[in-house]
């Protein structure tokens, strides 16, 4: 087994590494996880806290995909495996950026699978919810005394939520989805990101964001 060191927001460094291990033999599957949370207001973020984001949670998933694309076609074979989020799938307040980026990857795939299914080449998004693990201790907090209150109410709002699932828990639906041989494009881990989803088919998106508003700010929307 080899170790590389990949920056994922380095297009240049994105080419040299897959051309590297491409030159070498057949790659199967490509797992795209690299990412983390910017968790706070828009307002208060900076610009390069936004861009960083994207580019990390993103447009890195997006080029490294890219860049592996001719490979696969080649041998007309091969998987692209994408850890979204639930996040990619329902919203909560304070992580628009975030939200952003995941609602994108999902978006992205789903469109991808149609482009390269004449290729016989496979995309998939895991869609996990909380992990056991420093997740948010990795996070960029953003903090602004306008939404102080809004704040602690996320906080307080994550904290009623399941527990999370073990990293190994994930890790089995990561392995399923790579060998299950099914034509399934999403794969949604943990048991609280399969009720917090079954939960927004079951409702409806508006009903499902109503409650997160209710839950939130203590209101419905419009005043009901």
């Amino acid at each position: 087994m080899s170790v590389l060191e990949l920056d994922v927001s380095n297009p240049k460094q994105i080419h040299e590494v897959v051309e590297g291990v491409t030159s070498k033999g057949s790659v199967d599957i490509v797992l795209n996880n690299a990412g983390y949370a910017l968790t706070g207001p828009l307002e208060a973020s900076s610009d390069e806290q936004v861009m960083t984001q994207i580019n990390t949670n993103e447009l890195g998933a997006i080029l490294v995909t890219k860049a592996f694309i001719p490979h696969f076609r080649e041998r007309k074979s091969g998987m692209f495996l994408t850890t979204t989020s639930i996040g990619g799938l329902v919203s909560f307040p304070l992580n628009a950026v975030y939200h952003a980026t995941k609602w994108g990857l999902e978006g992205f795939a789903e469109s991808l699978a149609f482009e390269l299914k004449p290729f016989n080449i496979s995309v998939k998004t895991i869609s996990p919810g909380g992990i056991k693990s420093d997740f948010m201790g990795n996070a960029q907090m953003v903090e602004d005394k306008n939404y102080a209150e809004s704040f602690q109410k996320m906080l307080a709002m994550f904290g009623d939520a399941l527990p999370g699932s073990r990293p190994e828990q994930i890790a089995e639906v990561v392995y399923a989805a790579a060998t299950d041989g099914r034509e399934q494009l999403r794969y949604v881990a943990g048991a609280d990101a399969i009720a917090t989803y079954q939960r927004r088919a079951d409702v409806g998106s508006e009903m499902f964001h109503g409650e997160l508003m209710k839950k939130f700010l203590g209101q419905t929307i419009n005043g009901g």
